[in-house]
């Protein structure tokens, strides 16, 4: 893993919306290891570099806008070749609960359109991993735009502040390439 992208929305309007829990997991690893985000134009994005276990890692949380995250995604890994396989991106998920957490490696976009647009712009190839933390569902589809960019309600925030801190003490297990053993971590802590 050489790149993690934390995906959400840019502005303060959205800072503490439930689609940026991907933002809050990114500078949350960055802050661990004294990464400083710098805007950087030419990938769409705020870009932070850390060292972890001996591996330079980039952050990066794209300010396109989540349906447009694939165009800074794309850009940064072609400028430093990093391949699919060695990204991670962070994101919130609906179809889990709040504060539960799930990662893969490939799949589909499961109706995330920053997933969708992640897929698309790097030549559909879904074989990047993905940490999914839940935010739950608002229980009517037709309230899922309003819903993901709603501030947690205070409980709803606590756990999925836990998720995060939780998550974060995999990261060295997946430089190391223990998928499994974050799998069997993550996924049995609900």
């Amino acid at each position: 893993m050489k790149l993690i992208v934390g995906l959400g929305n840019p502005g303060t309007g959205y800072q503490h919306t439930r689609h940026n829990v991907g933002f809050w997991f990114v500078d949350a690893l960055a802050e661990l290891n004294r990464g400083v985000f710098r805007s950087e134009k030419r990938f769409h994005g705020e870009l932070a570099t850390i060292e972890l276990n001996g591996s330079r890692l980039y952050l990066l949380k794209p300010m396109t806008y989540m349906n447009r995250s694939g165009q800074a995604v794309a850009a940064l890994s072609r400028f430093y070749r990093i391949p699919v396989q060695d990204i991670l991106v962070v994101h919130d998920d609906l179809d889990i609960d709040v504060g539960e957490l799930r990662i893969k490696s490939g799949g589909g976009h499961g109706g995330h359109n920053g997933l969708r647009d992640i897929i698309a712009s790097c030549g559909n190839d879904v074989d990047f991993l993905r940490l999914r933390i839940g935010i739950g569902h608002p229980g009517n589809s037709k309230q899922v735009v309003d819903y993901v960019l709603q501030k947690p309600l205070p409980e709803e925030l606590n756990d999925i502040d836990a998720a995060i801190q939780e998550a974060l003490t995999t990261i060295p297990m997946l430089l190391n390439g223990d998928l499994s053993q974050v799998q069997q971590k993550l996924h049995s802590r609900n």
